[in-house]
């Protein structure tokens, strides 16, 4: 990016962006939004940005918008994060649709995972909204079901955008750059038997049979570790049969297995190994949440390190999966706060946010 930006923005102070990103992220904690049901936070993005004068695009419970000097002979940067949030976790002591601002901390669901970021990243398209002879443009895209991974979220969006180039991904990193991520596979595992009377040497007991299965999910290590992910991680998560009585020895027995796949690895590679080994029916339910990364000499990765920032590789997956483009993973807030009883964010880590992304932006124009 070698172009020189010499605007002075002066329609919007940062102090200011600062102020109204905390204020908008009260109205979203106090708003119910769901995987599925984020429409009401989705009216009341639009309605903010509208009130900014920023002509926006919705579909479905997304909503995005475009800088006002778009040019289609430059490169464009996407800023995304997600409005819909998990179910409030059975710990939670508060309210968690009541905003609560305390001792420096803002409590309620969705705070920190990932109101925080999506707030600091509608601050920061804001700021860059009505500059001039920027070297690149600006797509900001408030999405819906992040949470669940699902199709009416970034993935309905994407199409319908100009072609982006890269991109940055607003989740809670403690705004150190998430340069990689793991893959995420979710395998149904099913094991068949016969059924028969659990009081009589009767029928095939398929939880017997998938024993072998789950201890071979728990001690199975793949030899290729990476530096950034570390190993592929499987676990298994539920385990379930058909019956509902305490007499009948059951014709079928079911594990979810949760599998964490490292960038030396494809999913196809993953799933020969698991089918090598375990003699029942595996289906994987997506083939859509790949690993992902972005280069170390990419511009967003040299800006984020000549303002300080450390970079690291994720075990968590976002949105950024579902991305054909460079993209970097990065926000206000911990990853470690999100989907926790009592959820906050610290009302610093919000202004920190803005700050850093704007940062970050110019720090890239100037490179």
């Amino acid at each position: 990016m070698s172009q020189t930006n010499n605007i002075q923005n002066t329609s919007v102070t940062i102090s200011k962006l600062q102020q109204e990103a905390k204020q908008l992220l009260e109205k979203l904690i106090a708003t119910p939004s769901f995987s599925k049901e984020e429409d009401t936070t989705a009216d009341i993005i639009q309605v903010y940005l509208a009130q900014k004068k920023v002509k926006t695009e919705r579909k479905k419970n997304n909503i995005w918008a475009i800088n006002l000097h778009y040019d289609s002979l430059k490169p464009t940067l996407l800023l995304n994060s997600h409005h819909d949030t998990v179910k409030p976790n059975k710990g939670f002591t508060i309210d968690p649709f009541t905003p609560i601002n305390k001792e420096g901390k803002l409590y309620g669901l969705g705070s920190n995972d990932a109101g925080g970021c999506l707030v600091s990243l509608i601050a920061t398209f804001l700021y860059y909204y009505d500059q001039e002879n920027l070297p690149f443009n600006i797509i900001l895209v408030a999405s819906a079901e992040e949470e669940i991974s699902g199709h009416d979220g970034i993935e309905l969006v994407l199409p319908l955008l100009p072609s982006i180039d890269f991109g940055i991904v607003g989740e809670p990193t403690l705004l150190e750059m998430a340069i990689a991520e793991r893959g995420l596979l979710v395998l149904d595992v099913v094991a068949t038997g016969k059924s028969g009377h659990a009081a009589r040497e009767e029928g095939e007991n398929a939880l017997y049979k998938i024993l072998s299965t789950i201890e071979w999910f728990k001690n199975y290590q793949f030899e290729k570790v990476s530096d950034l992910l570390g190993k592929v991680k499987m676990t298994v998560t539920v385990i379930e049969t058909e019956n509902k009585q305490h007499n009948v020895v059951p014709s079928s027995c079911k594990l979810v297995v949760d599998v964490r796949v490292n960038e030396l690895y494809s999913f196809e590679e993953v799933l020969a190994t698991i089918n090598k080994h375990v003699d029942v029916s595996v289906t994987p339910r997506s083939l859509r949440m790949r690993s992902t990364g972005i280069a170390l000499d990419h511009p967003l990765v040299q800006a984020g390190k000549a303002i300080g920032k450390g970079y690291y590789g994720s075990v968590t997956t976002s949105d950024k999966a579902l991305m054909p483009f460079p993209a970097l993973k990065m926000g206000p807030g911990d990853s470690a706060r999100s989907h926790t009883a009592d959820e906050f964010i610290f009302v610093k880590e919000i202004e920190e946010g803005v700050n850093t992304y704007i940062q970050l932006i110019d720090k890239m124009i100037s490179l």
